[in-house]
């Protein structure tokens, strides 16, 4: 489904991804963890074209963002995204966020926005809001709006980047559970998260970045018990102790 060679970005003379190789299998479910300013955010927005990259090449279910410029539209149309912040629109409803994206890149007629946007709300359990505004909602509310937004345009993969960092602590586990019932139903999915127990209970890898590569993946279960580098042991240490 995504396959990275040899990655690097410069954001002037900072090298902040090198060599970055990544190959996600359709249905794989991949969390990317790692200290502050490893790179991890800015390798999975590379994946949609938020970031440009320098050099290396990105292939998204066969089509190659470096390729040609027009490229990157046709991957975001396949690649559903959800940030820290939930960047809803505040002068609409839940139900309009939903329905802009498909019928603006999709075409889709109003009717058929309405029906799709009403599926994925009620599939985040969260249809009963559907004609609320973002500001009536609470953060965990409104991170799963933003999910169902981006379910809206039936990606074949879902970008996460940090999408629990900005949510008190209570609301969490609502988004995370919609995350893992999200991947129960075989979403290809890349998760930038520092929550290690749905690492250990969704992954089926985990990628382990420092200073701009990775370092180390594996499945949960070897990485948490038998991390190899001395920085994974370290970055575990500290994330697992408090």
């Amino acid at each position: 489904m995504i396959e990275i060679q040899a990655l690097n970005k410069w954001y002037d003379q900072f090298h902040v991804l090198t060599d970055i190789d990544l190959t996600v299998a359709a249905g794989e479910r991949i969390v990317i963890c790692g200290p502050s300013g490893s790179g991890k955010s800015t390798l999975i927005r590379c994946i949609n074209g938020l970031e440009k990259i320098q050099k290396g090449r990105i292939v998204v279910d066969g089509i190659d963002l470096t390729a040609k410029a027009g490229n990157i539209d046709a991957i975001r149309q396949e690649v559903g995204m959800v940030f820290q912040q939930f960047n809803l629109f505040p002068h609409m409803t839940v139900l309009q966020n939903c329905m802009l994206a498909p019928m603006r890149s999709r075409g889709i007629s109003k009717v058929e926005a309405e029906a799709l946007a009403v599926k994925y709300l009620e599939r985040v359990r969260i249809g009963d809001q559907a004609h609320k505004y973002p500001s009536q909602l609470s953060g965990g509310q409104q991170q799963r709006v933003a999910i169902a937004r981006a379910l809206c345009m039936t990606p074949k993969v879902m970008l996460f980047d940090e999408p629990t960092s900005a949510l008190d602590p209570e609301m969490v586990k609502e988004v995370l559970d919609t995350m893992i019932s999200l991947a129960d139903d075989g979403m290809t999915m890349l998760c930038v998260t520092h929550e290690m127990g749905f690492a250990r209970s969704v992954a089926d890898r985990v990628i382990f970045m420092a200073d701009g590569t990775i370092i180390e993946q594996s499945p949960p279960e070897q990485f948490f018990s038998n991390p190899t580098h001395e920085k994974t042991r370290k970055f575990l240490g500290q994330i697992l102790n408090h």
